[in-house]
């Protein structure tokens, strides 16, 4: 099944959700940064919520997901855009810790991420078109990604959600199933449709669990939410990045002639890597020479 998420409303409007599966997203970047378990789940909830908090942006405008925390993980950043283009990394992919009391290693419900993660800050970064991009923070509430989410939505855009975020990492540490759904409540609805929401999301499945199973997000979203669903939108969801060669080359240039001419001493060539995408951007020292002339002559 590729990659997507669908938006909806339902309760005549007065509730919105996002529902992804995310699998093929989560398999690159945790391919890419030769993530082991812990990592992949941190990284891919973080992705995972991105693509959904992407698509409800407009036009050009784009999104900085940060998780901060003290944690062995380090810092996980993910950026997306309002078509779902999403990237991302964490800082240390190669971390494993034991699972909670109870469970088994690669089990989704019993990765330790909370502990991975630690304490620290949540930061959402909205860049909308304006002369300054929106930042919302929040301290993170356990480390576990989609509870912190919700903490953030409560505290800095006041909308109470209801919020799954879900990666399955194999015994061969390959990620099996990725997704997650998002539960926004809005102006005019009523304590009873709240209570049966709660009495469902208290018994609902893990969101893995459903896509080994096969169901798509409408399916999920039948199953979690009552009544009749208006389907709006469907987004494919793809891992995207925007480094290029000629943007390395216009940041070595930024270095200025004598840091060009210190590499060329040095060093004698240049290899960059771009954060996001692990891609690799070699500068032979002929190239290097002829940046360091541009950068002279200006």
């Amino acid at each position: 099944m590729n990659d997507y998420i669908v938006r909806a409303t339902a309760l005549d409007g007065k509730l919105r959700a996002f529902v992804c599966i995310t699998t093929e997203l989560v398999r690159e970047l945790s391919d890419r940064h030769g993530c082991l378990a812990l990592a992949s789940a941190a990284l891919g909830r973080t992705a995972t919520m991105g693509a959904m908090m992407g698509v409800m942006l407009k036009g050009e405008e784009t999104l900085s997901l940060q998780v901060r925390g003290d944690g062995p993980l380090g810092k996980i950043i993910v950026t997306a855009d309002a078509e779902a283009h999403v990237t991302g990394y964490i800082e240390n992919p190669r971390v494993e810790l034991p699972p909670r009391e109870g469970g088994a290693y690669g089990d989704v419900e019993k990765l330790d991420v909370g502990a991975g993660v630690g304490e620290g800050f949540l930061l959402v970064i909205k860049d909308l078109g304006m002369k300054e991009p929106y930042t919302g923070s929040v301290p993170l509430h356990n480390g576990e990604i989609a509870e912190d989410f919700v903490h953030y939505f409560a505290q800095s855009e006041q909308t109470p959600s209801a919020l799954a975020l879900g990666v399955l990492v194999d015994k061969d540490q390959s990620v099996k199933a990725a997704g997650g759904f998002l539960i926004q409540l809005l102006p005019g609805v009523t304590e009873e449709d709240i209570d049966y929401l709660e009495q469902q999301l208290s018994k609902f499945p893990h969101i893995t669990s459903l896509l080994v199973q096969g169901l798509t997000p409408e399916d999920i979203l039948k199953r979690l939410i009552p009544g009749e669903i208006k389907f709006l939108e469907t987004y494919p969801v793809a891992f995207t990045c925007d480094c290029s060669r000629d943007r390395f080359e216009r940041g070595l240039l930024s270095l200025g002639a004598s840091e060009i001419r210190s590499i060329l001493t040095e060093e004698k060539q240049a290899e960059l890597v771009c954060h996001f995408c692990n891609e690799k951007y070699h500068f032979e020292e002929a190239h290097l020479q002829e940046l360091l002339e541009q950068a002279e002559a200006k």
